[in-house]
């Protein structure tokens, strides 16, 4: 008997297709946007929202060291980063920020960003878009559109997104007069 003759067997050998690398390309591109965006999201960002009605005020830690008092019919966002993170929606909000705390603190009123570390103070937010700070002790900075300004003890100041308006010192009774004394 005789074997049937194999056909002629070539080696393997690599063939460069354009539709194939794009293709590989396009699998391999989906799963690193994939793995970025589980990497984005896979954390999420914790957020505290904080609101008062018209008969209540709200006094509560956001940190430690970092203290908060709402006044009525207030509402604020709290996010927990590093600095904390804190949005004034409406309302008057007090801050009593210990010397001592780890946490840097800014908050925004509209288009504004305040700086505050190691102080004590309120920020009073007006519907007509003009809004009033209060330091009772260490120092603030506010940025604005037209720079940054330093607020220090025992000043006040108006503001709104574009700039400072009646920088003058304020007696300390009248950092947040709504805010129950202790």
């Amino acid at each position: 008997m005789q074997e049937p003759k194999s056909p002629d067997v070539e080696p393997y050998r690599f063939v460069f297709r354009w539709r194939r690398l794009l293709m590989h390309s396009a699998i391999m591109g989906i799963g690193v946007i994939l793995g970025l965006m589980t990497w984005y999201f896979g954390k999420p960002h914790s957020i505290r929202f904080y609101e008062t009605t018209v008969e209540e005020r709200l006094a509560t830690a956001i940190a430690p060291g970092i203290d908060m008092a709402l006044d009525v019919g207030s509402s604020i966002a709290v996010r927990a980063d590093q600095p904390i993170k804190v949005e004034l929606f409406k309302g008057n909000v007090y801050f009593d920020i210990d010397k001592n705390a780890a946490h840097l603190l800014e908050a925004k009123v509209g288009n504004t960003l305040i700086e505050g570390y190691g102080t004590r103070c309120s920020i009073q937010m007006h519907t007509d878009g003009h809004h009033h700070v209060a330091v009772a002790e260490g120092h603030i900075k506010i940025h604005v559109a037209s720079g940054v300004y330093q607020i220090n003890a025992s000043e006040q100041a108006d503001f709104d997104d574009q700039s400072i308006s009646r920088h003058r010192l304020i007696a300390d009774r009248n950092i947040a007069p709504w805010r129950p004394r202790q």
